[in-house]
């Protein structure tokens, strides 16, 4: 699942050759472990550069700032993202569905898992370069879960009069919260049963069948 991206910084530079757009992704992917590892405000432009073997003017070469860079490292986040939702995304119960099997292949991707978590944490802070890159993220996240929902209760899967915008927060808190639980303590936190659990505890709730 994808929201809108952030507008900070212009668009990045993009070399003609092919040995030009390798090293761009180098250091984009060292730039996501970096951020991933420190947070954006404790990682440098330097400690990338060093990590990708050039200097800070070479990292600039191809992103004009540090916050060009974040912005490129969430747009790959993104892209990942929109590569496996597919051309079209399932429509009512199916897609709630779709969540669990998000969180079953997010387990498998510990390094998006942890950008994902450190930096939505950091956005709450005053002047962050990502906060309406995460703002916006949400708002689209509850949108599309809400829509999803609201196709359920049109299908018949769940009652009409059910409060779908609070049931689509729900679902949202839970998955993000249970990321960090599973970052913090792997081989104690089974992150796809979990959201899969309260799913179908929630889905049963709003249930047609329900008096």
């Amino acid at each position: 699942m994808t929201g809108s991206k952030p507008g900070v910084g212009k668009e990045p530079r993009t070399g003609r050759s092919l040995k030009a757009q390798q090293r761009r992704q180098e250091i984009l992917q060292i730039a996501m472990d970096t951020f991933a590892a420190r947070g954006y405000n404790n990682a440098s432009l330097q400690e990338i550069a060093d990590r990708a073997g050039v200097t800070q003017a070479g990292v600039l070469h191809y992103f004009r700032s540090k916050a060009q860079l974040l912005t490129s490292v969430l747009e790959l986040r993104d892209a990942t993202d929109i590569e496996q939702l597919g051309p079209e995304r399932p429509r009512g119960m199916a897609f709630l569905r779709h969540l669990v099997d998000t969180v079953r292949r997010n387990a498998e991707r510990e390094g998006i898992v942890r950008l994902y978590a450190v930096l939505s944490a950091e956005s709450v802070t005053e002047g962050h370069p990502a906060q309406d890159y995460f703002r916006d993220r949400y708002t689209g996240l509850r949108a599309m879960v809400t829509e999803a929902l609201a196709e359920a209760s049109e299908l018949g899967e769940i009652r009409a009069d059910a409060n779908l915008e609070d049931a689509a927060n729900a679902i949202i808190a839970v998955m993000d919260g249970l990321q960090v639980q599973w970052l913090l303590a792997p081989d104690s936190v089974d992150m796809t049963a979990s959201t899969d659990r309260v799913i179908t505890a929630l889905l049963a709730e709003l249930s047609t069948s329900r008096t």
